[in-house]
């Protein structure tokens, strides 16, 4: 499951873990025009791990998921 919001400069979305147990705290995604934001809340330091994309980047990993292994130059749209 997940949630879209739209605020003033990003767009935020929510991934809920509905699979089975144990399940993982939830995954938000700021979309921000320059960058995108990932954080979890990681109960065993009990704090809230961020890692940031660039725009690249994340085209990038949307490309790479259903691709078989090996090594990739994505062209630009």
């Amino acid at each position: 499951m997940f949630t879209i919001e739209h605020e003033f400069d990003t767009t935020v979305i929510t991934l809920i873990d509905q699979g089975t147990a144990p399940l993982q705290e939830d995954v938000i995604v700021h979309s921000f025009a320059e960058c995108i934001t990932v954080e979890q809340y990681d109960a065993r330091t009990d704090s809230v791990v961020k890692i940031t994309l660039s725009i690249d980047q994340m085209h990038d990993l949307a490309a790479a998921i259903d691709l078989p292994e090996g090594v990739y130059v994505r062209k630009e749209d």
